[in-house]
């Protein structure tokens, strides 16, 4: 294997863990205004700490994984990176700014007890994490479409290129699969009420995302060259994947809510895993010319970067592995809202 496919591998895997880990972090922060309503202001409140408690000790670890994806795509793929991050500058602006507020709200909301002050630092967390989800899978739809791109690895479209109808299909679908994931991860980590009112919403969830990935999967076949690559029969993974989605809505009637939350995991990690197997060997299709697609060879650094970066993977990956394994565990028990809140 060379070190342009390690690479390639390396960044799928980074972006594959951030999807997983953050997943169920925007889940939660969609869900927030609707998990929490009561006629009680008092319990309004308890509830959105609660939920907020639930990805309180792993929200911010999460995102590093975004930001090593980031740093790994300049080290390893400048070219796919310039191009990338210069034709995509406003949607990645657009997420930065949501991921900001996102993350200020989170941390600022209860340095106050004003109601209006928690109410603004809510919504922030609402549309920030609706926010990012979409103009992820929005960005993630595009990088499987193809955009245009010329001779000169230069993006030569424009914001509204961007918003196609098969990339605002992926945001949608990956608004509804976070949402649901977000959803079975409050049922695991709450008990009482909040775990009650979790569980109702999950079935109806499910059906919508099994509904929407259907739609997606087949708008797939059209919109890109996934025949080409894969064939009429994608393979084990691709369909690993749906199954996993439709085994998700088996273990959410049986009230097993680890196994829904591992299933509904398997099922956007599959998903990604399939994207990058349609790009592969490219890292951005060109939809003017497919000799203009940047590749895994021509967007590259040198192979002294690679081997540098491969030797400082191998040293450091294992190490945050374990810690972020480590953190899980630690934080693992069920909460209430009588548990003590930091957020």
């Amino acid at each position: 294997m060379s070190l342009n496919t390690l690479w390639f591998i390396f960044i799928a895997v980074l972006y594959i863990g951030f999807f997983v880990l953050e997943g169920f972090d925007f889940g939660v922060g969609i869900l927030l205004p609707f998990l929490s309503r009561d006629s009680d202001p008092q319990k309004v409140d308890a509830k959105r700490r609660l939920m907020l408690n639930t990805i309180g000790p792993h929200w911010d670890g999460n995102e590093v994984w975004l930001l090593t994806a980031g740093g790994a795509t300049f080290a390893a793929f400048p070219h796919w990176y310039a191009t990338f991050f210069s034709g995509f500058y406003l949607a990645l602006l657009l997420l930065l700014l949501a991921l900001i507020a996102r993350g200020v709200a989170i941390e600022f909301r209860s340095k106050d007890d004003a109601p209006r002050w928690r109410s603004l630092w809510d919504w922030s967390i609402f549309l920030g994490s609706l926010v990012s989800a979409l103009l992820l899978g929005v960005a993630f739809g595009n990088l499987v479409r193809g955009v245009p791109i010329d001779a000169k690895m230069q993006y030569v479209g424009g914001f509204f290129n961007l918003l196609n109808p098969y990339a605002l299909l992926a945001g949608v679908a990956t608004v509804v699969a976070f949402t649901l994931y977000g959803a079975v991860f409050i049922s695991l980590k709450t008990d009482g009420e909040m775990r009650q009112k979790a569980h109702a919403l999950m079935g109806k969830l499910w059906i919508a995302s099994v509904i929407v990935l259907a739609a997606l999967l087949v708008f797939t076949y059209f919109q890109t060259d996934v025949l080409a690559r894969l064939g009429a029969d994608p393979g084990v993974i691709p369909i690993a994947g749906m199954a996993a989605m439709l085994a998700a809505g088996y273990f959410i009637r049986k009230r097993m809510e680890g196994w829904s939350f591992v299933m509904v995991a398997i099922g956007i990690a599959f998903a990604l895993v399939t994207m990058f197997m349609i790009l592969y060997p490219r890292v951005m299709i060109s939809s003017l010319d497919p000799s203009y697609s940047l590749t895994i060879t021509n967007a590259s650094s040198s192979p002294y970067t690679l081997r540098v970066m491969t030797i400082v993977t191998l040293l450091f990956l294992p190490l945050v592995l374990v810690y972020q394994a480590w953190s899980y565990w630690v934080f693992r028990k069920r909460l209430t809202t009588e548990s003590r809140m930091v957020y």
